[in-house]
């Protein structure tokens, strides 16, 4: 077993680095047992939910991974791990799994239950949890709240039900947080019924099965006397976003409110254990819950790209790619310096959008322009150009193919040099066991969805070079959360040395985006990027930068139209077409050759391509389809 180690002044560490024999006598120090054996294969699972704030958001996360590991019937002892409440759970199997098998597990669970620490299932080497009676450095021992402990001595879970376990826990990331995507608003204002309640155009549908399933789902109601027996707002959120998806209105879900199951959330509210009902106005009413939600839920349905259709190699293929994203992000955090200093703060938010880009395509090589990597990345182009070549020189990514015409370059997260990844889907995994069913797909979206929310919370206004905040401050910030974290933590995440991270946060603080309470960090309450932004001079560059190269690609565009228009054959386009500006008779759809919609490109006197002109034009177009249009029942249309 390992011991924990004590400070010059005798002070308990929260650090197991001394031993002792497990049939000797019980050392007086806190200690843990090993998860996994030399063979590093896990023969314990220790699910660790830490207790940071107050309330714990771990007794809720202990509440769902015990009612999920019920339904799966597996045996499993709960424990209270000390005096900072937070919660262990432990179960013992009948075999092995092997790391793979049990990282997977951490990692899924964690992205439905918070409070869960990922190290102990994730190294097999040094991963280790104090066992039930095991004393606490603050006082108390580790005590057993629920469960046999006999389970833990006369192992009786299969690793089959353990792949079952993380194949319902695929299902649940899959139904609750769908396919990410970039876009952060919709490309149009969402329509609103007679009541305001925003919905999405197109005829009525029966809703999804898993949605269905969860709309009739006894487990969310609340049990005798009020009883906690499954996560409602889990449940809700499934039912909600198959609802909005479906093109259901508000007011159809509004009807089954009184009697579904699934609606529970809405008429009672989870207080330590058991659910109230909720009081019958205010903000904290049913129907004020569900206009909240149903709109949360509409916006959440028209920025996401649901994926559609069966692929029997997808989950292979999303496997292998999000190994090797996660090895590559890995490599990058364990680079202390290389994105704290100079222009390293850039380089990382490109090598994470790079990241970002392969989990969506699910290829490690893919097409990406320098405008639209700035843009993801909150850099300006020529940053993120030089940033592109400072990775590929540095052997993050490689160029595969140069930018041509209308196609931007190509780039690979997987540079020659380095160890390619399988692209054999029908090969099984040597040495390893069985994949869980899903569980590829799944890992996919819970790194897509972590790299996604990450790049977005640093792209933002305040956090650009000049009168901004600047890269690294910006990056800081994205990799804290409203969780507390420690110096040590945060320091690991972000590649930086502690006293500099130290001093890095501290200037976040003064500013009021971060708060420092009981030896931790956390972000603060409210959200004041826009308002800082706004008080120092800089809310709108982003938008605005987007727009100016907005502008210059589609003029890019149009100018290779106009390339394509003058070497083609005379025969298949007609000999004069209308200017810029000008009516044009003859329908785009019945042209044969290439040509644009804004017309023939502008010319100077001599002859020349007029590109200040084409720009001038191509902005005009712009303005003119985001202007408010004159005739309230027909939109108007571009001017070009």
């Amino acid at each position: 077993m390992r011991v924990s180690t004590v400070d010059a002044t005798g002070t308990t560490l929260n650090a197991y680095t001394g031993h002792a024999p497990v049939d000797g006598p019980a050392p007086e120090l806190p200690w843990a047992v090993y998860l996994a054996g030399r063979d590093q294969r896990f023969r314990l699972l220790a699910l660790d939910l830490d207790a940071k704030t107050d309330p714990s958001p771990a007794h809720h996360d202990a509440d769902v991974l015990s009612t999920l590991l019920d339904t799966e019937g597996i045996a499993h002892v709960v424990c209270r791990s000390g005096p900072s409440d937070g919660r262990h759970l432990w179960l013992a199997l009948d075999g092995s799994v092997d790391a793979a098998t049990a990282a997977t597990l951490a990692r899924l669970a964690r992205h439905l239950c918070p409070s869960l620490d990922l190290a102990p299932l994730t190294n097999p080497a040094t991963g280790c949890v104090r066992p039930p009676g095991a004393p606490h450095r603050d006082g108390g021992t580790s005590t057993v709240l629920q469960g046999d402990l006999a389970t833990l001595t006369r192992p009786t879970t299969t690793p089959e039900q353990v792949r079952s376990l993380i194949t319902r826990l695929s299902q649940l990331v899959d139904d609750n947080v769908t396919e990410p995507t970039t876009a952060t608003a919709p490309t149009t204002p969402l329509p609103v019924d007679q009541h305001g309640h925003l919905y999405l155009p197109g005829a009525r549908r029966a809703l999804p099965p898993v949605s269905e399933t969860a709309l009739h789902d006894q487990a969310a109601a609340a049990g005798p006397e009020g009883a906690v027996t499954a996560d409602a707002s889990a449940v809700l959120w499934t039912v909600l976003v198959g609802a909005a998806a479906a093109r259901w209105r508000h007011h159809d879900i509004a009807a089954l409110l009184p009697t579904a199951p699934g609606l529970e959330h809405l008429r009672s509210a989870r207080d330590r254990g058991h659910r109230r009902p909720r009081p019958a106005d205010g903000p904290s009413s049913p129907t004020a819950v569900l206009r909240r939600q149903w709109h949360k839920a509409v916006q959440h349905v028209a920025t996401t790209a649901r994926r559609t259709g069966t692929d029997p190699t997808f989950d292979t293929r999303a496997d292998q790619l999000t190994a090797h994203v996660r090895a590559v992000q890995a490599r990058a955090d364990a680079t202390p310096g290389r994105w704290t200093r100079g222009a390293g703060p850039g380089d990382r938010r490109v090598l994470d959008v790079l990241c970002t880009l392969a989990l969506h395509a699910l290829s490690a090589d893919l097409e990406a322009d320098t405008r639209r990597v700035a843009l993801l990345a909150g850099v300006g182009r020529e940053t993120a150009r030089v940033a592109l070549q400072r990775l590929t020189r540095d052997g993050w990514i490689a160029l595969t193919l140069p930018a041509a015409g209308p196609h931007g370059a190509r780039w690979s997260v997987t540079p020659p040099t380095a160890a390619a990844i399988h692209r054999d889907t029908t090969s099984d995994r040597s040495q390893a066991d069985p994949r869980p069913a899903g569980a590829g797909p799944a890992e996919r979206l819970v790194l897509l969805s972590a790299l996604l929310r990450r790049t977005q919370d640093a792209a933002h206004d305040l956090f650009t070079s000049g009168s901004g905040l600047g890269h690294h401050l910006g990056n800081v910030y994205a990799r804290t959360s409203h969780d507390p974290t420690t110096v040590i933590d945060l320091a690991r995440a972000t590649a930086s040395a502690p006293h500099q991270l130290r001093a890095d946060l501290q200037k976040l603080e003064a500013v009021g985006l971060v708060e420092h309470r009981g030896g931790r960090w956390r972000r603060g309450r409210h959200d004041v990027r826009d308002v800082l932004a706004q008080a120092v001079g800089v809310l709108g560059r982003l938008s605005d930068r987007a727009h100016r190269y907005r502008v210059e690609r589609v003029a890019w565009a149009w100018w290779q139209a106009e390339h394509a228009w003058m070497t083609a054959p005379r025969r298949t386009h007609p000999s004069r077409r209308a200017g810029a500006g000008q009516l044009d008779l003859l329908p785009q759809l019945v042209r044969t050759g290439p040509s644009s919609p804004l017309g023939a490109h502008p010319r100077r006197p001599d002859g020349r391509a007029d590109y200040r002109a084409s720009r001038a034009a191509v902005a005009a177009s712009l303005a003119a389809e985001h202007s408010p249009a004159i005739d309230h029942g027909t939109p108007r249309r571009a001017a070009a």
